[in-house]
């Protein structure tokens, strides 16, 4: 009897090639990354607390914000450490069981980040055409559903993902041509039949992602009518301001996702795979609090008035 393939990887650790081809410029993407990571994890707390201190913003709205504050704060921390690592030490191995758990919390964050800024498409959907029933649609018990969908959603779209790649071998070599556990990356590296894997892979990425934008173009959908009905141009700068940022996290979001799905896995081709996904798991978790935070009157006033106590009461 032929023993199963999937348990007969010989492969204990994995080395993460990382941007090793460009020596020259380790140093200057190590101090630049540093300073992205310390704005990300300073401006996604910084949100998570504003949320929980201002009464104003006991919202959902701002619920859902909070989550996905949390969610760019994890999901940099699942990469980023790892990445300024393999750009300072000549050692970039990475454990098998390490790289798998990279994988799966990096995955999970991603696709409950995917399903959140539909659940915050739908809730401005509610704000913008059903305003005077809004408190009641959108009640406590509802946002909390939501959010617990989402992250369930998440949490088992990764672990199916993470169990097709564990059913792989991998019999070498080893090293993988990125910084970071990435699905194609490791799935270069298997030595049996990936079919399942690619089959899972294509099935919950075209699931979340059909699901989210189909949610957010239906809710995008019914406030473009809505705010084209608007009497005055104050209801239709007002109904505007409450989707812009929204609007952009999505767009940058998505757009790298689809990037992403559209580059062709060749040789050649790595190095855009390296960028666009240093732009995902580096870049956008920190630009999320900036769209937020500068364009949100709020979040703003909050901040100041946390500074200010700050500066008159510096012992507390």
């Amino acid at each position: 009897m032929v023993p199963d393939e999937g348990n007969q990887s010989s492969v204990t650790t994995f080395t993460l090639l990382g941007f090793s081809e460009y020596p020259q410029l380790q140093a200057p993407l190590f101090l630049l990354f540093l300073a992205i990571y310390t704005i990300t994890m300073l401006g996604n707390w910084c949100i998570i607390v504003v949320v929980r201190v201002n009464p104003k913003l006991h919202t959902p709205m701002y619920f859902f914000l909070s989550h996905l504050s949390f969610l760019d704060f994890c999901y940099s921390n699942v990469f980023t450490p790892k990445l300024l690592e393999t750009l300072v030490v000549e050692d970039r191995t990475i454990s098998f069981r390490g790289c798998m758990a990279q994988f799966f919390f990096g995955c999970g964050f991603v696709i409950t980040e995917m399903f959140m800024l539909a659940v915050m498409a739908y809730d401005r959907f509610v704000a913008v055409c059903n305003p005077l029933l809004y408190t009641v649609a959108m009640s406590h018990k509802l946002c909390a559903l939501l959010v617990t969908g989402t992250y369930i959603c998440g949490g088992l779209c990764s672990l199916t993902l993470t169990y097709s790649l564990l059913e792989l071998s991998y019999c070498g070599p080893n090293i993988i041509n990125h910084f970071g556990c990435e699905y194609s990356a490791i799935l270069s590296l298997a030595c049996s039949d990936p079919s399942f894997s690619q089959m899972a892979c294509l099935v919950i990425s075209i699931f979340s992602e059909a699901c989210s934008l189909l949610v957010i173009l239906a809710s995008y959908v019914f406030i473009v009518v809505t705010i084209l009905k608007l009497p005055s141009t104050g209801g239709l700068r007002k109904a505007f301001s409450t989707c812009a940022s929204h609007l952009t996290a999505i767009t940058i979001f998505h757009g790298t996702v689809l990037l992403l799905y559209c580059v062709p896995n060749s040789n050649s081709s790595w190095l855009l795979v390296k960028v666009a996904t240093v732009f995902f798991t580096v870049v956008i978790p920190m630009l999320n609090p900036l769209i937020y935070s500068l364009r949100n009157k709020e979040v703003k006033e909050t901040v100041r008035s946390l500074i200010t106590s700050r500066l008159h009461c510096p012992s507390i």
